[in-house]
């Protein structure tokens, strides 16, 4: 029998540099109130968000995404000819096929291995352990995560449940080796006997009639589910990480609902002076997007530096879930300040 020779990797890995793309269209409750039966007040009291970015009609996703992407190349300095894989993470690219992984390496001028993940909100977060475990397993020297999606285009406009909640934007990475691990083992996995609270209105056997997919949530089940259970998953990345809550600089979880993460924060019972994200408040959720987007926002507005410590959780359709402990990298000097 022929031995077949396996490649191996540097022992560890680390996000070498962060990027995104915040579309330019900042989106008011009052906005949206316009056409929902509803007002700000109930949504930052219920949501916790007081504006969202929207993509503009000729901003498509791939050009979301190939944007963030440049940005994290530039941060990490690296080339995308470098690139041995890139991985992107949606659920609102509007076509099964091309996907749109291929289209952003080209955008970037890389012939690398690229392709999508569906993993809903958790999908970053998917995608960043996968990515991690190429480069140690030696199929790939540096890997470009990204986070993105175009929630606008698949929301009813009033649904209360959804309309006020998502919104559009990209984030990246570029994961490499490193000196010593700046990225935990991943604690993930999925609740499918939830499937059913989080989900797309109509089939692709549908579109045909002319019916558009619109994203429905059941809100209330989320908000019943992810507080208590995604704090299990989040002691478990830390432990897995070999660290505990008091070595955290940084909590950021996906920016699903302010409620949810303030609930959740105070069922891991944080240490005071752990930091906190919530870009949510003027990004609205992003869902695949969310975790690197909150990420730079930390970054950018001084309350985290990078080489600190943060806890990332995701979670979302599927349900589906995943989390990792990470040392925070470096940002792209040209990314745009953030708007509060």
């Amino acid at each position: 029998m022929a031995t077949i020779t396996q490649r191996t990797g540097p022992a560890a890995t680390a996000i070498l540099g962060l990027g995104v793309h915040r579309p330019a269209r900042s989106v008011t409750n009052d906005e949206v109130c316009e056409v929902l039966d509803s007002d700000d007040e109930w949504s930052q009291s219920r949501t916790g968000i007081k504006a969202r970015r929207f993509a503009g009609d000729d901003e498509s996703l791939v050009d979301m995404a190939a944007s963030a992407a440049s940005k994290a190349l530039e941060a990490a300095g690296v080339t995308a000819e470098a690139l041995g894989t890139i991985i992107l993470a949606t659920s609102t690219h509007a076509q099964h096929t091309p996907h749109a992984a291929p289209l952003v390496a080209e955008r970037l001028g890389s012939k690398a291995a690229a392709f999508d993940v569906g993993a809903g909100c958790a999908g970053f977060c998917h995608a960043l352990s996968v990515a991690s475990d190429l480069v140690r397993g030696g199929n790939a020297e540096h890997v470009l995560v990204i986070g993105v999606e175009q929630l606008s285009r698949f929301m009813d406009p009033a649904d209360r449940s959804t309309a006020m909640i998502f919104a559009d934007g990209a984030g990246a990475v570029i994961v490499g080796a490193a000196d010593t691990a700046g990225i935990g083992p991943v604690a993930w996995g999925s609740e499918g006997s939830k499937s059913h609270v989080i989900t797309q209105s109509h089939s692709c056997r549908d579109l045909g009639s002319g019916a558009s997919p619109v994203v429905q949530m059941e809100g209330t089940a989320v908000f019943r589910w992810a507080p208590f259970a995604m704090a299990d998953v989040a002691r478990a990345a830390v432990d897995a990480a070999g660290l505990t809550l008091e070595d955290l600089d940084a909590f950021i979880p996906h920016q699903a609902n302010l409620r949810i993460t303030e609930t959740l924060a105070r069922n891991l019972k944080l240490p005071e002076g752990i930091a906190i994200a919530r870009d949510i408040v003027d990004s609205g959720n992003t869902s695949a997007a969310s975790v690197p987007l909150a990420m730079e926002r930390m970054l950018r507005d001084g309350e985290a530096a990078p080489g600190d410590t943060a806890l990332l959780i995701a979670f979302g359709a599927g349900l589906s879930f995943a989390g990792q402990v990470v040392t925070l990298p470096r940002i792209a000097p040209t990314a745009p300040a953030s708007v509060s």
